[in-house]
């Protein structure tokens, strides 16, 4: 999820682009637009860099290892094909 620091400068930002007559509620427009983006944000399910990033390394990690399972794989049934195919000559 991201940082809360990073929803208090969203909301500063927000507050600071209203009206000058609504900055008298400074404080209280930063809090709701703060609770309004982390509502939002959770809703999307959204992960870090960090998070997406350990993914995609487990990720690659197991496309190697199936790869590598399927070259093995066909080097077994490459293997009993041959032995098959000598028993049908004999």
């Amino acid at each position: 999820m991201l940082d809360p620091k990073q929803f208090d400068e969203m909301a500063k930002r927000f507050s600071e682009s209203l009206p000058s007559g609504l900055r008298d509620m400074q404080q209280e427009v930063e809090k709701n637009a703060r609770v309004a983006l982390q509502s939002a944000f959770s809703r999307m399910e959204l992960v870090t860099r960090e998070e997406f990033d350990a993914q995609a390394k487990v990720l690659a990690r197991t496309r190697e290892r199936l790869e590598a399972l399927e070259a093995r794989l066909a080097a077994l049934e490459g293997g009993d094909n041959a032995v098959a195919e000598t028993d049908t000559k004999d």
